[in-house]
Formats: C-alpha cells, sequence, structure tokens
C-alpha cells in the first residue's frame, strides 16, 4: 500500500443538507467537524507507508474512524458498517452519501502499521495539540495521575491447564507448520489428550490422578522438545514462537529427578514472577496485584488535566507489564508531558508513585510540585512516645557527623548504592557509646550492636521529611482531595468505553486500544465542554442518599 497525501477537502454538498436535515442541532461527530476538524491528516502518518505501490485508505480517515469505533464499543465489523451506513459518521469524515465504504480487515492493518512503525502515541498527541491551539488546554495548573488494572485477552488458568494448553498451542503451530514432520512423533493418545482446549472441568478430581496427569504432559512436552531438538532438517521449527513458549515454560515448571517428571515445588521455582508465562496466547500477560486486586494482565496509568475553570483532558497514557509498579512510572510520565508541553505545575499523585528521589526530581528537573502521601516512617522508634526515631538525631551535612537525643557522635559515615540504583548513606554510632547509654532502649532493640541510621541523599532526605510534615496539615488534605477526581476518570472509561479489557493479545496492542479509549473520552468530554454540559457529580444510592433525609 503506498500514500500519496492530499489536503483533506470540504464535506460534499449532499452530505450537508441531509446531516443537517436529519440532525438540526448537530450531534458528537457533527459537532466534532465543524469545531475542531478532523485532529489528523495524511501528512501525519506518511513515514508508515511505501513510495509504490497500490493506493491506500486515507490514513486520516482511518484513524479517525478507529476512534470513533471506541468511542462506541464497535468491533471492526460494525465500524465499516457504520462508515457506510451512517450518516454522522459520512459527515465527520467528508464522505459522499453513496461511498461503499472499505473492508473491515482494513481497520486491523491500519493498527498493524502504526504499531510496526511506532506512532500509535500520535493518535493522542495530535489531538491535544489541537485542544491547545484552540484554548482548551494549556501547560501549568494541576493534572492528576492514577492507575488501574486490564484484564488480558486471554483467559486466566490454573498451573494445570497452563501446560496443558501450553503444549496444546504447540502442537497447534507445529500442525500448521509441518504436518508431516508431527504426524510422525505423535501417537494417538496425543490426540485425544490435546485435540480439545484443556480447560479444568475436564481434568481429574483427585489430586493423585491430576499429578499424574501434569507429570504425563511434562513427559510428551520434554518428548516432544527432544525430537525437534535433535532434527537437524527442521530446525525452523524451533523458531515458532508457540514452541519458544513451551520450552520456556517446561523449564520453569518442571524438572526431571530420578527418572521422574513432575512440578516444581514453589521453593524450587527459577525465575522471577515478571518473566513468567501465564498463558501460551499471551505471554506479556502477568498477574499483577494492587491492594487486595490480583489480576492477569497489564497495568494503565492514566494523567488528566484537572483545573475547575477548564474540561478535564487526558494528557497522559502508559501501559505496563501487571507487576510494574507505580513509583517506577512517575518519573517517566513527567518526561512525557515535558515533551508535549504539558507539564503542570502541581502533580497530584497516588502514594504508590512517590518516592523522595521523584519529588526532588520531578521539582529540579521539571518544575513540578508533587502533591502526594509520602512513605511513612514505620519505624518502631516513631510509633512509641518516647521513642527515639531519625527526627530526634542532627545531622551535620557539611561536616558529616550524626549526633544522638544523648549527646554522642558520630563521623562512621558510609555512602552506599543499591542494587536499583538507590543511594543512601549508612551511619554507625561507636559501641562504647551505646552500650553504656541510660537511654538505649528507646533507641534500638539490638542487645550486642549499635545503633545504625540509613539516610537518603541530603536533598532526598530532606524533601521526604518536609512531605511527611505537610501531609499531616489540613491545608495540604483539602489541596490533595482533588486527585479524587482521577476515580471517576478512570470509572467513565471502564464503564462507557471498555477499558478494563483488553480486546487483543500482548501488551503493545493494549497500550494501542487504551490510547484509543483515551482519545475518545477526551473526544466526548471536549464536546460536552463546548455545548455547556456540567460535568456529572458523584452518584450516590438511593439508600445513602436517605441519610441527608433523617
Amino acid at each position: 500500500m503506498s500514500l500519496k497525501p492530499g489536503a483533506i477537502g470540504e464535506i460534499p454538498a449532499e452530505t450537508v443538507r441531509i446531516a443537517r436535515a436529519a440532525f438540526p442541532k448537530g450531534n458528537l461527530y457533527m459537532k466534532m467537524r465543524d469545531e475542531l476538524g478532523t485532529f489528523y491528516q495524511d501528512q501525519d502518518f506518511e513515514k508508515l507507508f511505501p513510495k509504490r505501490g497500490q493506493p491506500a485508505q486515507s490514513p486520516w480517515r482511518l484513524a479517525l474512524v478507529s476512534v470513533m469505533q471506541f468511542a462506541e464499543g464497535l468491533s471492526d465489523r460494525q465500524a465499516a458498517e457504520a462508515v457506510r451506513a451512517r450518516i454522522d459518521w459520512k459527515y465527520a469524515l467528508g464522505l459522499e452519501l453513496s461511498d461503499e465504504g472499505f473492508d473491515f480487515s482494513v481497520l486491523s492493518e491500519f493498527r498493524d502499521r502504526l504499531l510496526a512503525g511506532g506512532a500509535e502515541q500520535l493518535l493522542l498527541n495530535k489531538m491535544l495539540e489541537q485542544f491547545k491551539a484552540k484554548g482548551l488546554l494549556k501547560a501549568g495548573g494541576k493534572q492528576r495521575t492514577d492507575s488501574t488494572h486490564i484484564l488480558a485477552a486471554a483467559r486466566q488458568l490454573n498451573r494445570l491447564e497452563t501446560v496443558g494448553e501450553t503444549l496444546r498451542a504447540a502442537l497447534n503451530a507445529l500442525a500448521e507448520a509441518n504436518p508431516d514432520w508431527l504426524r510422525k512423533q505423535i501417537s494417538p493418545q496425543w490426540i485425544e489428550r490435546y485435540g480439545r482446549r484443556i480447560e479444568d472441568y475436564h481434568l481429574p478430581k483427585g489430586k493423585q490422578q491430576r499429578e499424574e496427569y501434569a507429570s504425563q504432559i511434562g513427559l510428551d512436552g520434554f518428548a516432544l522438545l527432544t525430537a525437534l531438538e535433535s532434527d537437524p532438517q527442521i530446525e525452523q521449527l524451533q523458531q515458532l514462537s508457540a514452541v519458544k513458549i513451551l520450552k520456556h515454560v517446561w523449564a520453569h515448571q518442571y524438572e526431571q529427578r530420578d527418572g521422574k517428571v513432575q512440578f516444581r515445588s514453589k521453593d524450587d521455582e527459577t525465575e522471577p514472577v515478571g518473566n513468567r508465562i501465564n498463558s501460551p496466547y499471551d505471554e506479556e500477560a502477568h498477574f499483577g496485584n494492587k491492594g487486595n486486586k490480583t489480576w492477569l494482565g497489564y497495568r494503565v496509568h492514566i494523567t488528566e488535566s484537572c483545573d475547575e475553570e477548564s474540561a478535564h483532558l487526558i494528557t497522559d497514557v502508559k501501559t505496563t507489564n501487571a507487576t510494574t509498579s507505580d513509583v517506577e512510572i512517575g518519573e517517566e510520565i513527567e518526561k512525557d508531558l515535558a515533551q508535549k508541553q504539558l507539564l503542570p505545575t502541581e502533580h497530584l499523585m497516588d502514594g504508590g508513585y512517590i518516592d523522595a528521589k521523584f519529588i526532588v526530581n520531578a521539582q529540579d528537573q521539571y518544575g513540578v510540585t508533587l502533591i502526594g502521601p509520602a512513605r511513612s516512617n514505620n519505624h518502631w522508634q516513631k510509633r512509641i512516645a518516647s521513642g527515639y526515631d531519625l527526627t530526634q538525631f542532627h545531622i551535620d551535612w557539611e561536616n558529616k557527623i550524626a549526633s544522638c537525643p544523648a549527646g554522642a557522635k558520630t563521623t562512621s559515615w558510609y555512602p552506599d548504592k543499591g542494587k536499583a540504583g538507590q543511594e543512601w548513606i549508612d551511619i554507625r554510632f561507636k559501641k562504647t557509646d551505646c552500650r553504656e547509654c541510660s537511654v538505649r532502649n528507646q533507641c534500638t532493640r539490638s542487645k550486642n550492636e549499635p545503633r545504625e541510621l540509613r539516610l537518603l541523599p541530603f536533598a532526598q532526605q530532606q524533601a521526604l521529611q518536609l512531605a511527611r510534615e505537610k501531609q499531616t496539615t489540613d491545608e495540604w488534605k483539602k489541596q490533595y482531595k482533588v486527585r479524587a477526581g482521577i476515580e471517576g476518570t478512570i470509572s467513565q472509561a471502564v464503564r462507557a468505553f471498555d477499558l478494563r479489557q483488553s480486546r487483543y493479545f500482548g501488551e503493545a496492542k493494549t497500550h494501542l486500544q487504551n490510547i484509543l479509549i483515551a482519545v475518545a473520552v477526551n473526544l466526548s468530554r471536549v464536546i460536552s465542554w463546548l455545548n455547556e454540559i456540567p460535568r456529572a457529580k458523584t452518584r450516590t444510592s438511593k439508600f445513602a442518599a436517605l441519610a441527608t433525609a433523617i
């Protein structure tokens, strides 16, 4: 498919006439075209297409169709049908009423092209540029961020289902790639065991029978892998994705001991959770947890503007592995907002994002003040009234001397660094000072060792202490209440735009889905803002509303 970018023309006169007659007051897409334009142009996607070949469908239209598709939760077939059948879609896309549209497969091809060219972020960025040009969005002010879980398209499997389905997936891939070779390797029992989907209610019920069945699956898998590795004529089969997954899963799940194949014990697992494959159909989907929530899939981080006098619009979307913690993403969000020239003055975040290093870097590098609960001081000395926690010690940073509440001083000052790169300073008092100290029980529980302190670098330690002091004030609590509004945005994205469930396999496609949903949310919100529709209030149940009447 080749692309020859052209200018976006006027909406055909007959399309305008019929649309105005059908929708005298306009609707979402007509208002979008009239007030905001199309957001995209063919030139935006020029690098994704070759110079020669059959002419492609206009990419600006495909991008806009993708947005409208996710705005209404349509499948590719339904979206292609809407292009052919709906007057308001033809109006937004600038098409003749007689236009026959395109085959639904064009939409999936366009998404693949976006991902191959790394252009998925363009869908949101171009919209934000248009909002800035219209005065609907600007840098500074307040923004807020939170994350939520995304369920993978692959179903969640237990351990026995995982190994059975992994072997079945490999057999299906081999049957397609080289059926003659595979036919020679299997027995009729394999057809019975792996000919249909592995589901728990088809599996043995007793513990011993399930262990025997797991062992049999393991033996079959090792036999298949051995056959693949021992035949140089079919080396290309080892490169199949399903075969690589089979090898990975077997290395993690099984061990061969005394001529027997059995599941590894949980204490003998060979790799971290973030590297484990939990489904052969989506190897990037992992188990995550947040609070008391556990899921198989991904995690999405949503940032939105939240100034009262302007529309609340999503400015950034991040999709990550489910095992990635919030604190690892904070600085990436600020970096992306800086590139978009949309940095806030104040950024309200959940406590999961906040640590001392991020507080300092956000202020120093981006001029952003983070507002969020810093990690609490949970040392036992802080929890008792008479305890001597870190705040009771005087630290002379310039001379690298620490003084304890009883007057002892130490010059034992050792900078150190952890595996993750976090820097700190270890301070250790003298044994002779601590051994005879009259307030030792208020300072340390060690019977023989002296008191030790661990400090962050100066700027981080000061920032952390200041943040802890501020968040106890009523003023800070009132300021931070604004962050709660992001939960309404997540709720809207989940309830109205199906954010919670991924349509696709893999993190990249799930991220593209999340971006399209964010764009659809923005479109809905900005049209409501232009129509002067007030923002919805938090819903109150009928029963809870009785409290105001009692």
